[in-house]
């Protein structure tokens, strides 16, 4: 079963939102292993409430932060010192989507990052937004996960630019999935239409 791990080039750049419509699309299980802050409405409470499907599963986060920041930091906070090798992975029969925090790089610990959870099985699909700097991110994104050997697509959020998206496309090699449009909402039934949309390059994963 296919193991797709989903980080972005930064935050807010709509990593959970590509997790749900993946999931729905794969009626998949999904997994946020570590959670920062919002712990009222979490990442994996926003997937359950986007999806329609009833084989979804959705798994305990590993840890769960009170404060809305780097990991590292939201867990000094909590006093609790995230542990990298009791991050494991849920057992499921099932395909699995697992949503990363932050950037690729966001430390879980002084030795750890995001990075260091994503194992090598793992496809790993980047969320591009574009913003002043985006090219930049992008780019080290995708070219660290490729110097790691990772299977790396990228997924485009937001409204259309098309020069950054062709630089991105032409430095990197990386396949593009598609895009995800600026939606005035984001419910069931918008997750279900990008869902059934991207439904078959997804199962080609």
């Amino acid at each position: 079963m296919t193991r797709i791990f989903v980080t972005g080039i930064s935050t807010e750049v709509g990593k959970t939102i590509t997790s749900a419509i993946i999931t729905e699309a794969l009626e998949a299980d999904y997994w946020k292993p570590v959670q920062a802050g919002e712990l009222e409405n979490t990442d994996s409470d926003k997937v359950a409430s986007l999806i329609s499907n009833s084989k979804t599963k959705i798994h305990e986060s590993s840890y769960k932060l009170t404060s809305p920041m780097s990991p590292h930091a939201a867990a000094e906070i909590d006093g609790v010192h995230i542990v990298r090798d009791k991050i494991k992975e849920p057992e499921t029969d099932n395909h699995l989507v697992i949503e990363g925090a932050g950037g690729l790089l966001v430390p879980l610990n002084s030795d750890d990052t995001i990075l260091d959870i994503i194992m090598p099985n793992y496809k790993v699909i980047v969320v591009s937004r574009h913003y002043l700097g985006s090219i930049n991110h992008s780019l080290l994104t995708i070219n660290w996960l490729k110097q790691k050997g990772y299977d790396v697509a990228v997924l485009f959020s937001g409204d259309e630019n098309p020069t950054t998206e062709q630089i991105i496309l032409k430095k990197t090699g990386v396949p593009s999935l598609g895009r995800i449009n600026e939606e005035i909402l984001f419910d069931k039934k918008v997750i279900k239409s990008y869902a059934n949309r991207f439904r078959g390059v997804l199962e080609s994963l």
